[in-house]
């Protein structure tokens, strides 16, 4: 079974200064948009929180609005599939920290959103 790839939303699209916070719901659309388009067989959830939560799944990414804090929310997902292996994609090292002690691996936001 392929590993999952878990994405901090806000992290990753926080992490270039593009004007994301304009737009915070198209910023994680593009976002989603950009991991659709990804070659490779890990299952893609993209954790949203506050004004993206309304960003719906597409064929190969799967959208999950945290309820409360995005960070909650993939340590839930990270200890609920820690048996398939879990790669979260954060620079927040707090929130690194806590994956780490499910067995997650981290790998901050380049390896999904390059910077031009």
């Amino acid at each position: 079974m392929a590993s999952v790839l878990i994405v901090d939303a806000a992290n990753v699209v926080g992490s270039v200064p593009d004007g994301w916070w304009r737009d915070r719901r198209g910023a994680a659309v593009r976002l989603r948009d950009l991991l659709a388009g990804r070659d490779g067989d890990e299952e893609i959830i993209l954790v949203v929180e506050g004004a993206a939560r309304g960003v719906e799944s597409v064929p190969g990414v799967r959208v999950d609005p945290a309820p409360g804090s995005g960070d909650d929310r993939i340590v839930e997902l990270v200890a609920a599939y820690a048996e398939r292996g879990c790669v979260v994609v954060t620079a927040d090292r707090e929130l690194r920290e806590r994956v780490r002690a499910y067995g997650a691996e981290c790998v901050g936001p380049r390896a999904v959103r390059p910077v031009d």
